[in-house]
Parts: C-alpha cells; sequence; structure tokens
C-alpha cells in the first residue's frame, strides 16, 4: 500500500516536471518564432503599413510636394466626381477587363491542358510559354512597340505579305486597346498556365478512366471533369487577373502613352501623371484609395460570382 502511493507520488512528479519542460519549450519555440519572422514583420510595417497610412493621410490634404502640406478634408473626394479623364480610365479599365479576364482564364486553361499531355518536346512547349512571365513588362513593351509599329513593324510587314493592309496599332483607339490587352496576355498567361497545371494534376486520374469507359471524348470530359474541378483554381486566376486588370501600368505607359486621346489610358496611370507630373500628390492619394476601394469591391463581386457558381 505504502509502496503503491510511493509510486503514484514518484509518477505525479515526473509528470509535473515533463509538463514544466514542455511549457518551457513551447515558450522558448514562441520566441524563436517570433525572433525569426521580426524581420519580415519590420519590413512589412515599413514598407506597407506606413505608406498606406501615409496615402490615407495624404489624400485629405493638399500637398504638392514644394510646398508645406494643407488640410483640405473632402475636398479631393469631391474634385473626384468632376474629374472626366478619371472616369474615362475608369471606363477603360472595365473594357479593358472585360476582355482580358475573361481571355487570360480561357487561354491560360487551354494551354495547362495542352501541356500536360504526355507528346514529345512538351517541355519545351512550356517553357516558350513560361518564359514571357519571367520578362520584363518595361522591356517585352518596348520589342512590342516596334512591332506594331504601323509603317515599319514586324506584324504590319507579315501582313502585306498576304495582300492586307496592317492598321495603325498604336495609334487608332480601338486597335491600340487590342495591342494593350494582348501584349498584357502574352505577359501574364504563362504563370496562370503553371497554376492551372498543378490543379490538374490535382484531379484524380480515375475520374478520366471511367469517363473514357463510358465513352466521354476528350472536349466532354473536359468540360464535364476538368472544368468542375479546376473552380477553386479559377477563382485564384481570376482575382489575381482582376487585380492585375486594375492595376496595369506598364504596357499603357510604353506602349501608347494613354493615347490616342486618352482611350488607353489605365487608372494607374492617370494617378501616375497626377502625382508625379502634376505633383498634386494629395489628390493622386485619393485616386489612389478610390481604386483600392474599387479592387476590393470587384474581389469581393468575384467571390460572390464563383461561389454561386460552386453551389
Amino acid at each position: 500500500m505504502r509502496w503503491n502511493k510511493l509510486n503514484r507520488a514518484q509518477e505525479g512528479v515526473i509528470s509535473l516536471n515533463s509538463v514544466t519542460k514542455k511549457s518551457s519549450f513551447n515558450r522558448y519555440q514562441s520566441r524563436a518564432a517570433y525572433f525569426l519572422i521580426a524581420p519580415t514583420l519590420i519590413l512589412f510595417v515599413i514598407f506597407m503599413v506606413i505608406p498606406i497610412g501615409m496615402a490615407i493621410f495624404l489624400s485629405f490634404t493638399n500637398y504638392d510636394i514644394i510646398s508645406s502640406m494643407e488640410w483640405v478634408g473632402l475636398d479631393n473626394f469631391k474634385r473626384l466626381i468632376d474629374d472626366a479623364i478619371l472616369w474615362k480610365t475608369f471606363r477603360n479599365v472595365g473594357l479593358l477587363t472585360l476582355f482580358y479576364v475573361p481571355l487570360m482564364v480561357i487561354i491560360s486553361l487551354l494551354l495547362a491542358v495542352l501541356v500536360t499531355q504526355p507528346f514529345r518536346g512538351v517541355t519545351m512547349f512550356r517553357l516558350a510559354f513560361y518564359m514571357p512571365t519571367v520578362t520584363s513588362a518595361v522591356a517585352a513593351s518596348i520589342v512590342w512597340l516596334w512591332m506594331l509599329n504601323s509603317e515599319y513593324g514586324l506584324i504590319n510587314q507579315m501582313l502585306s505579305y498576304i495582300g492586307i493592309a496592317g492598321p495603325a496599332w498604336l495609334s487608332e483607339s480601338a486597335p491600340a486597346m487590342t495591342s494593350v490587352i494582348a501584349v498584357t496576355l502574352w505577359l501574364g498567361v504563362g504563370g496562370n498556365m503553371i497554376i492551372y497545371m498543378a490543379g490538374i494534376k490535382g484531379i484524380p486520374a480515375q475520374l478520366y478512366e471511367a469517363a473514357k469507359i463510358d465513352g466521354a471524348s476528350a472536349f466532354k470530359q473536359l468540360i464535364h471533369i476538368t472544368f468542375p474541378m479546376l473552380r477553386p483554381t479559377t477563382l485564384l486566376i481570376s482575382t489575381m487577373t482582376l487585380i492585375g486588370a486594375l492595376q496595369i501600368f506598364d504596357q499603357a505607359y510604353v506602349l501608347t502613352q494613354g493615347g490616342p486621346a486618352n482611350s488607353t489610358k489605365t487608372i494607374v496611370y492617370h494617378i501616375y501623371t497626377t502625382g508625379f507630373e502634376q505633383l498634386q500628390m494629395g489628390y493622386a492619394s485619393s485616386q489612389a484609395l478610390v481604386l483600392t476601394i474599387a479592387i476590393l469591391i470587384f474581389t469581393v463581386i468575384n467571390f460572390k460570382i464563383n461561389q454561386n457558381k460552386a453551389g
């Protein structure tokens, strides 16, 4: 009896010591984790949180870098209502998004389906489709600027060989917007293709085998298996593409400088000209804040639409 009590007491002491050691180890792990993530958090605060806070503050001021800052309250936002160029840039980006987002989803998905097929040389196709993604947008746009030149551009020269007079790609409104969309697609489709490839690899092969046994064609497998199984991936890609479309700057700046007649001027380009060319930093900050809110709204709408489709 005495030995049982003694054993229980020893077991209690051992368990208490193990709990104490475990809690000490957990505290050590927590401190180590905070220590390791501290540099990232500090950089995040310096380069993200503080600039965002400053931009929100500047949106309520009249600040031109040279003179002192003046608090104007909501005057900048009232001014936005009468800014015809700003609303034109919203229309331009809306038109661009209407074509760019569906085309990006469809083309990247079809390319992903193509390069996941086991045919010879498929690795070269994957590399070729992905290469534009790692190319500088400015450098690529400069190359396309030469190719789309109406007088000596490569594309119009190739069209002339088959008797077609190519349009002034960057000097007319409709071809200019088409050119911006095409170059943006060319730059981004490879990265989304890789994401879709990862999604396709995650689809169980048994589904395709069962469909083949039932006599389903490749097109029916694509429609009834691949598309539905890739809904989460499509949500991710469509959301990122939508946000990217609202933030397009490089292509419009290099290819068309927003022309002709502001027909390809984007919201970010307008913010850039307002802030860094006209030195109206307060007003540019209010435009950026409105753009941020617009991005949040369109992202939520996109999530709702995709959730409804999934339901």
